[in-house]
């Protein structure tokens, strides 16, 4: 049932998703640090603060947090054994015919077009920056936050693509 009294808690979604990655060691600026090294060649007048403005108004989009929260609460889940089998081990193991991880990345990716798509695969190919940390990271489940990291460098990346076209 879709509750119609029911108000979106935009701040608390926002606030939920950046207390959880600076839980897990990640700072927004190590976000907007690979963005802006990845874009600068394709457009010279980018500056850091530009990136940091472009990054946090993907972060306030509902379709991001959304799946960040659930991303990110996912893997928490996994790791204090709270996800029933099996499940827990297909996520604990990150799975390669899993899929889920990617499928909720992309649909942040997209959120800037087709163009995110592109970029999501090359980041999450190349593993830049802090993305690489959670790629080999062995104490703690990563099977979603190295995707989500690579999904929200790809959808700004992709939003400085439209804008700079």
């Amino acid at each position: 049932m879709n509750n119609r009294q029911f108000k979106y808690p935009d701040t608390k979604a926002y606030d939920f998703v950046v207390s959880r990655l600076k839980e897990r060691g990640v700072n927004l600026d190590d976000l907007a640090t690979i963005i802006y090294q990845s874009q600068r060649e394709f457009e010279p007048s980018l500056t850091m603060e530009r990136v940091q403005e472009y990054l946090q108004d993907a972060l306030h989009k509902r379709e991001l947090l959304n799946n960040a929260m659930v991303m990110l609460e996912l893997d928490r889940l996994v790791e204090r054994g709270q996800v029933a089998e099996p499940l827990s081990s297909i996520i604990k193991n990150d799975a390669g015919v899993f899929g889920v991880d990617e499928t909720l990345a992309l649909q942040i990716a997209n959120i800037y077009g087709t163009i995110g798509t592109t970029n999501f695969g090359y980041f999450d190919r190349v593993k830049k920056g802090i993305i690489a940390k959670f790629d080999h990271d062995q104490g703690h489940v990563n099977t979603f936050i190295d995707d989500l990291l690579a999904a929200i460098v790809a959808a700004v990346s992709g939003k400085i693509a439209h804008k700079y076209a």
